[in-house]
């Protein structure tokens, strides 16, 4: 369910500039980073990438989600990680992205672990506004 503009409790400002081989800052002077292409694409790798970028904020949104879904559950995800991995590459109408997020939660069975990335997939933002434009897998 969409949410409305009366809904926001935060709204992140960034802005890029020269693309894919420039800058990226906030507007609150919190981050503010040289990117470049990675090698891969041609670029100097010399800064962080767009895709690095985002399989930052998606890992750190997924574990935000994983530790709401933990709390419901009364599970104990203490020393847990969260790693995304996003790929990028060309489609029919230029490039796609793909990813795949891994989480290790070392305090509970598997069938705990599987049951909570899968209902962390269901509450977090960035798993929400990607369901069904880019292929997401999940493992635990």
């Amino acid at each position: 369910m969409a949410i409305t503009q009366s809904d926001v409790v935060y709204t992140a400002v960034a802005t890029a500039e020269n693309g894919r081989d420039g800058r990226v800052s906030t507007d609150d002077g919190k981050l503010d980073v040289v990117v470049n292409p990675p090698k891969e694409q041609g670029g100097s790798g010399n800064g962080t990438n767009p895709e690095q970028l985002f399989a930052a904020g998606y890992s750190a949104c997924f574990q935000g989600a994983l530790a709401v879904v933990a709390r419901q559950e009364s599970a104990d995800i203490t020393g847990s990680t969260v790693t995304a991995k996003v790929g990028i590459g060309k489609n029919d109408d230029g490039f796609g992205l793909i990813v795949e997020i891994a989480a290790s939660i070392p305090n509970v069975d598997a069938a705990t672990a599987k049951s909570l990335v899968e209902k962390a997939h269901q509450v977090c933002p960035y798993s929400k506004a990607t369901r069904g434009n880019i292929t997401v897998t999940l493992s635990s």
